[in-house]
């Protein structure tokens, strides 16, 4: 199998590189950029050095499309729907790392990304790429749109109760929080290095991209559902996400039945792994690795449910979720390349 990743050079872009250097059915792959085409890869991530000399290539669509089976669209918002089209049109499969192609309804992302949309014919025909819930769609899909990396968290966190619990649906409340990764690498105000060490921020109140993509995804499980409180914020930690739910049951119910709803619904999910009674996972548990881990609690004295979803944000979060996609689309194992354990401490 040949691959092309365009927008190598991001955070997303160089962790497909470095999993895919250990994927046994990938043969080659190339790298393309548009702003360090004929620069090699190495200068820009000497930690690569060992494994890579290519140098970056310009974005050629025929030339790519010649050449590669799939693409890896590890791009910046508004740039994929404007270069996926003409992959699809010359039959090579695209996963999209953007969120260009998340949403079904075309205002919905103008109204949140404030961008153009992609034609609506491909918003129809692309499948949310979140492994766990749309897996046989994937499997047959020709253009995926890999989940951003709070809904990923988030989803996976809620879906169980909503599918499976009567709950109260106003009462839905996720307090998310992000390592500076997840901002990119291009470097901002916000993600300086004074303003964000030894500080804990709040961002995008009420108004982040993600919140209808997680709407969007868990109104499969229950079609009741309504808007969700949601809120980010910025840790100063390279990698990972915590998010923590906060829901209300409309009837009681004990630890033991709340976390037997997540092994069942999880149990042929190698990449979810749900912590025992009174076990919460912390983002260094999963710091490098492709898996969510949960936590669950139900507090009788408040009549609340609790759920903490931990990932890491570059790999469940992006580049190994996009890959875990990749080996569903060809049909094979689903753990290939990814099964390396979290990086601990």
């Amino acid at each position: 199998m040949k691959v092309a990743i365009i927008g190598a050079t991001g955070y997303g872009g160089v962790e497909l590189v470095r999993i895919l250097h250990q994927h046994k059915f990938i043969n080659k792959y190339s790298l393309h950029s548009s702003s360090q085409a004929g620069v090699q890869i190495t200068e820009s991530y000497p930690h690569l050095s060992n494994i890579s000399k290519q140098k970056l290539e310009t974005i050629e669509i025929e030339k790519i499309s010649k050449e590669a089976e799939i693409v890896f669209m590890a791009t910046p918002s508004g740039i994929s729907s404007q270069l996926t089209p003409a992959f699809i049109e010359n039959g090579v499969k695209v996963i999209d790392l953007s969120g260009d192609f998340r949403f079904s309804d075309p205002v919905m992302y103008e109204t949140w990304y404030k961008k153009t949309t992609a034609p609506r014919e491909l918003l129809e025909k692309a499948v949310y790429g979140l492994t766990e819930l749309n897996r046989k769609k994937i499997k047959t899909a020709s253009l995926i749109a890999n989940p951003g990396c709070y809904p990923t968290a988030t989803i996976l966190g809620l879906y169980p109760l909503l599918k499976n619990l009567a709950i109260d649906l106003d009462s839905i409340i996720v307090d998310a929080k992000s390592g500076v990764s997840g901002a990119g690498r291009k470097a901002s105000l916000q993600t300086n290095y004074c303003e964000i060490n030894e500080n804990f921020r709040i961002y995008k109140v009420n108004e982040h991209q993600h919140i209808p993509e997680i709407e969007q995804a868990l109104k499969v499980a229950n079609s009741n559902l309504g808007p969700i409180k949601f809120n980010s914020h910025l840790v100063p930690m390279t990698r990972g996400i915590m998010a923590t739910i906060y829901c209300k049951p409309l009837n009681s119910i004990s630890e033991t039945a709340l976390r037997e709803l997540y092994v069942h619904q999880y149990e042929n999910d190698p990449f979810v792994r749900i912590r025992r009674i009174g076990e919460y996972p912390a983002t260094k548990e999963v710091y490098g690795s492709n898996y969510c881990d949960i936590g669950i609690t139900f507090d009788e004295r408040t009549g609340w449910i609790t759920i903490v979803s931990v990932i890491d944000n570059l790999m469940k979060g992006a580049a190994g979720q996009a890959v875990q996609n990749l080996n569903v689309m060809l049909g094979i194992d689903e753990k290939t390349a990814l099964l390396g354990p979290p990086v601990f401490p």
